[in-house]
């Protein structure tokens, strides 16, 4: 065996282990379901969900969004989902005259409406710009789910929902979040277009 794929060997075993982490935490998998519900009862009464991230996150946030909007698993109708990590000239507008930190808190106060859901995705439970969007998100009545890492961070006491992906490595949260995500998509795609 060569000395890359041993790297992969390592790599494989540690996404291996947070996942089997995850699926014997009742805690997590607790609030995995009321995170899905929050989703599903908004799109039921015809509101959104609006999707957040900073880096490989905001990537995961777009990732999502069209999966709602085109599909994950079958032909079905759109469910409107809208990352707020995509408009280069409202990200540069609100970062240049409010700064970094008010990217996507000025968005939910601008788009959001109680009917609505935020879900802010952050591998440390500490990013800056999604505490301020949360903070708005209570200001404003609107429900919020974070998908976070490691401890939680802070944004564990300030969403509604916060599942936490277990483990401290940047990539293995990562990739727990997409397995959270895809199966979020899943779920809502089968409570709302039952086959």
């Amino acid at each position: 065996m060569g000395e890359y794929s041993e790297k992969l060997k390592a790599n494989l075993l540690g996404s291996i282990r947070a996942k089997e982490t995850m699926m014997e935490s009742p805690e997590q998998l607790a609030a995995f379901d009321r995170a899905t519900a929050l989703v599903v009862n908004a799109y039921k009464k015809g509101g959104r969900i609006f999707i957040a991230g900073n880096g490989g996150s905001a990537a995961d946030a777009q990732h999502l969004a069209a999966e709602f909007v085109a599909k994950l698993a079958r032909p079905r109708a759109p469910l409107p989902a809208e990352a707020l990590t995509t408009c280069t000239s409202t990200l540069t507008a609100i970062g240049n005259d409010f700064g970094f930190d008010e990217l996507f808190a000025r968005q939910v106060v601008g788009k959001m409406s109680e009917d609505d859901v935020f879900l802010g995705i952050t591998t440390s439970g500490q990013s800056r710009n999604i505490v301020r969007a949360l903070e708005e998100c209570r200001r404003l009545n609107i429900p919020s789910i974070v998908l976070s890492g490691r401890d939680g961070g802070v944004v564990k006491e300030m969403a509604n929902v916060c599942v936490i992906a277990p483990g401290v490595v940047t990539s293995e949260i990562q990739e727990v979040h997409q397995v959270l995500y895809h199966t979020l998509c899943a779920c809502v795609e089968d409570a709302l277009f039952p086959a």
